[in-house]
């Protein structure tokens, strides 16, 4: 690998503590990766600072054109970050080519918005003071990003935040760190400023993000991952009262009702459950299919899913790679073994293979109970779990009922129905006869314990700015 150690301002620093990056397809050893510590976090906010004082007074236009480059340049490189993203994630190949072009289009998206912080002037009714209001960059931002999207997860949080005029530190999970330092060569070439964007990976997040979120000069944390860290964040972040934008853990229904089109419904939940494998918050997690359409739904879906081939993702052929880590592994195999013990069917896979590599087949479960473990928590991993409904607002009520509410999915040919029923469901996206909701274009974010503030969109970018509102007569 090219790049292995720390990027603070525009330069690579080794260290002595480093860690190793596994193939999860092979589980054999990637790279070694330097570990940054406190004082690597303090010099990466010194070199941040310098960098947002000449960054922040550029034009919007300015900052745009670079940004502009960035997508220009990672879009003539695809497959190289591709690559890098399938040995270092597991995902296959087609599945990390489609992960890289997302990420490029949030450089794209954000140069766009760059230029468009609108304020306002306007009357006070009752003083006869105008008001004038504009958006200004809040400050350093502190990024932190999870392993199951190793270039997009990035680029969705640097690009908006260089749009706001603010300098970050990122610092990116220590089982995918490699596709991200990959980045920083291509955004130099872009004209990003030496020291505006830094890596820290590290085996010391805790106490490394702690860090940080104490330091006076950072105002704005931007986390990806599960609720559980995201409450610790929230605490930390509140001694400095930080803007944090929290995208947390999922639990997304989809619910099939009985006038789905049938093709439609296999295909967006074939596309909401197997993305990346099910490594998603946004994967269907509960699929919820009325009565009288679920035998042809489960039989449909089953032979969907018994025809992905899986394997390593670096072969063309493969659909389906291996899961990140063994954990992850064990995770959704003992999700499995708790919904059959409790009455669930195996209609396909459900057996862990030899190995090496932490791989699991795509599997599906019919008649799972409502006390499963999995209707409860995140599988995150290639298990579509069904269960029936004959009654439309206990549907909604099941759907409804989690802490969570980031995503779901509705399939009904119905167009009236279905908007209402998107209406009532508590969910801060609802893919309505899709299976994919993810854009650049769009506020990406949820209610509840799924998290705080929206990435992409206009309101992405504002996450990164503070509002300045000005009184005045004239």
């Amino acid at each position: 690998m090219d790049h292995t150690d720390l990027y603070i301002d525009g330069d690579w620093h080794r260290t002595a503590e480093r860690f190793d990056v596994i193939n999860p397809a092979t589980e054999e050893v990637l790279a070694s990766v330097a570990s940054a510590d406190i004082a690597d976090a303090d010099a990466a906010l010194d070199a941040a600072e310098r960098a947002m004082a000449d960054w922040a007074a550029r034009t919007p236009r300015q900052r745009s054109e670079v940004l502009r480059r960035a997508w220009e340049l990672m879009t003539d490189r695809l497959d190289h970050f591709a690559r890098l993203i399938t040995l270092e994630n597991g995902k296959a190949g087609a599945d990390a080519r489609g992960e890289a072009a997302y990420a490029a289009e949030f450089f794209r998206w954000f140069a766009e918005e760059a230029v468009r912080a609108d304020g306002l002037i306007t009357h006070a009714p009752a003083s006869g003071a105008r008001i004038l209001v504009q958006h200004k960059p809040a400050g350093l931002a502190v990024l932190v990003t999870p392993w199951n999207y190793p270039a997009a997860m990035g680029t969705r949080k640097i690009a908006p935040a260089l749009a706001a005029g603010c300098g970050v530190i990122i610092k990116p999970a220590s089982e995918t760190p490699l596709t991200m330092l990959a980045l920083m060569p291509l955004l130099a070439e872009a004209g990003v400023p030496k020291g505006l964007v830094n890596v820290l990976p590290s085996r010391k997040t805790g106490a490394l993000v702690d860090h940080m979120l104490h330091d006076p000069r950072v105002r704005v944390v931007s986390f990806t991952g599960s609720t559980g860290v995201g409450r610790k964040l929230l605490k930390s972040a509140a001694d400095q009262v930080l803007k944090p934008a929290m995208e947390l853990g999922g639990n997304a229904p989809v619910l099939v009702f009985e006038d789905a089109d049938m093709d439609t419904a296999i295909e967006g939940t074939m596309l909401a459950k197997m993305r990346n494998l099910g490594e998603a918050c946004t994967a269907a997690n509960r699929i919820y299919v009325h009565a009288a359409v679920a035998p042809e739904f489960t039989r449909r879906l089953t032979e969907a899913m018994a025809a992905l081939k899986v394997g390593d993702g670096t072969d063309p052929s493969v659909d389906v790679g291996p899961l990140v880590n063994a954990d992850t592994r064990d995770k959704v195999a003992a999700f499995v073994a708790d919904a059959v013990a409790k009455g669930a069917k195996v209609e396909t896979g459900g057996e862990v293979p030899d190995g090496p590599g932490y791989f699991y087949p795509p599997t599906v479960l019919s008649n799972v109970p409502e006390t499963a473990d999995c209707v409860h928590d995140e599988i995150f991993g290639p298990v579509a779990a069904i269960q029936t409904f004959t009654d439309q607002e206990d549907a909604i009520a099941r759907a409804n009922a989690t802490e969570y509410g980031l995503v779901a999915y509705v399939f009904s040919g119905d167009f009236k129905r279905a908007l209402q029923v998107c209406e009532r469901l508590d969910y801060g996206m609802v893919g309505l006869n899709r299976g994919l909701v993810s854009d650049p274009a769009a506020p990406f974010g949820g209610t509840k314990q799924s998290g705080l503030g929206r990435e992409g969109g206009h309101e992405g970018m504002l996450e990164f700015m503070e509002t300045q509102y000005i009184s005045a007569s004239w």
